[in-house]
């Protein structure tokens, strides 16, 4: 298909070269079949997700029982995303070339091997080791579990629910993972945040193998870009630790600003190889979609936005209101509630409204409820003061997935849907860690209750900055809006 095709379909409706699969027989036991997969890799996402946010509350505790300097705990929480947000883009290409069930497997295999060891760890050293491991797992398993949806569901409303419901078990996810850690590091234990990993691992190897058809070779799929896949994970591992020193460092000392220095250095030499390479890692073909490239911004800014509020809220909670960790964790059930149902709602609408209409909803839900809570009292209630806050962005973010998702895999083709899959989870990744990064240097400078004001400020304009990348880049039309996929 050439640079051309892509460039002039401007309706967004594939055409018989673009479609990723052709409609299959339609018998119950296909229909079963789908529906497994679905549960599948709905499962997988989950547990990723999870594991992102489950450690957070439970960090007080494996410092006092581990004897875990400050400066060494946060490598606990940043072993995972830095490896998470690193591989994600060669992950997804992996999938495209080596298949998709080997890779989701393969990612499964490591995450669960690993959540083990972290759970056993009775050393810091150990434990930090292992988070990394998981996180090389997830990289692996997210992208290749959403681009066997896209190869698994035809595309339309067949698609458009899949997606839709995968995106609504990713968004419900991080909520859900720091009420599990309150409560699991108030009644069993820290380390039953990594234990409760491995059944549920297990499962998904057993039903995977089942389930999931043996890959088939890809004649099409392009060989492997080494030179391009070292460099670029290589620049986003560097990126993604520069973040994480600024927040916890200053952004403008010297090892910070060598630290991006050098990422950036190296994602330039990505864009070299790849401008030259035959078969590069990700084809200019790629970002030539514009509802494609408009998801992946609006993705990382709208995943800036809902980590920095979970990551402030938590903290307000337990150090501003004196909240237990258990408390704190309950006190997101209303967000995880309404993320899942407004996710389910925004599948239906997607088609009728558009991708773009559902997007800008969200986002402004999600900065109002941000700049609600920059208003916050120091003797705030909870019913009054944070449930509406955190009830209209539960909405917001409910709406943005589904969208997200679907933008991501416009007018993709089979042999690239892994690739497809891993740039918006890349995008996710490194928003929410540049998120975090940015509120934490707020927090830091600041004072009090006035720093976590400023936080939630800043929350709230990365969510208005998300809305305008959704309302330039995607589509007018509904129509064209209903036909992202």
């Amino acid at each position: 298909m050439s640079i051309q095709a892509v460039e002039t379909n401007t309706d967004l409706r594939p055409t018989e070269e673009q479609r990723i699969i052709t409609p299959s027989e339609r018998t119950p036991a296909t229909r079963a079949r789908r529906r497994f997969v679905l549960a599948l890799v709905c499962a997988a996402v989950a547990i990723v997700g999870i594991d992102g946010a489950i450690v957070n509350v439970a960090l007080a505790s494996i410092q006092h029982e581990l004897g875990i300097g400050h400066g060494t705990l946060q490598w606990v929480v940043v072993a995972y995303g830095l490896l998470l947000g690193g591989f994600l883009l060669l992950a997804g290409r992996m999938a495209d070339q080596l298949g998709r069930r080997r890779v989701f497997l393969a990612g499964i295999a490591i995450f669960t091997g690993a959540s083990l060891l972290a759970g056993i760890a009775q050393h810091a050293g150990l434990l930090i080791v292992a988070r990394g491991v998981q996180g090389v797992g997830a990289a692996l398993i997210v992208p290749a579990a959403l681009s066997l949806l896209a190869v698994t569901f035809a595309e339309g409303p067949e698609r458009d629910r899949a997606v839709g419901l995968f995106g609504a078990v990713d968004g419900v996810a991080a909520s859900a993972g720091v009420v599990m850690g309150g409560l699991l590091a108030a009644g069993l234990g820290w380390r039953w945040a990594f234990f409760i990993h491995v059944p549920v691992g297990i499962a998904l190897l057993v039903a995977a193998l089942v389930f999931l058809s043996a890959d088939r070779p890809d004649e099409r799929a392009p060989r492997l870009d080494v030179a391009g896949a070292i460099t670029v994970t290589s620049g986003l591992l560097v990126f993604v630790y520069a973040l994480h020193h600024a927040a916890s460092h200053s952004w403008f000392t010297w090892s910070t600003l060598a630290l991006f220095t050098a990422a950036a250095a190296l994602l330039a030499v990505f864009l070299r190889i790849e401008a030259r390479a035959a078969a590069p890692l990700v084809p200019a073909a790629m970002l030539r979609n514009r509802t494609r490239v408009a998801a992946n911004l609006t993705a990382f800014l709208a995943f800036s936005a809902l980590l920095s509020f979970i990551f402030i809220g938590s903290l307000l909670m337990q150090q501003v209101l004196g909240y237990s960790p258990a408390i704190a964790g309950v006190a997101w059930l209303a967000t995880t509630a309404t993320i899942f149902v407004a996710a389910m709602t925004g599948t239906r609408f997607v088609a009728r409204v558009g991708g773009r209409r559902l997007l800008i909803t969200g986002l402004s839900l999600v900065a109002v409820g941000a700049f609600w809570l920059a208003r916050v009292p120091a003797d705030a209630s909870y019913v009054t003061d944070l449930l509406p806050a955190f009830l209209l962005a539960g909405v917001g973010f409910g709406f943005c997935g589904p969208a997200l998702q679907l933008g991501a895999l416009s007018g993709v083709s089979r042999s690239d849907a892994g690739l497809a899959s891993g740039l918006v989870e890349t995008s996710r990744e490194i928003g929410g860690a540049a998120g975090v990064a940015g509120v934490s240097t707020v927090l830091v400078t600041g004072s009090d209750l006035d720093s976590f004001h400023a936080a939630f400020t800043v929350a709230g304009v990365l969510a208005v900055l998300g809305v305008v990348v959704a309302a330039t880049g995607f589509a007018r039309s509904a129509a064209r809006e209903g036909e992202m996929a």
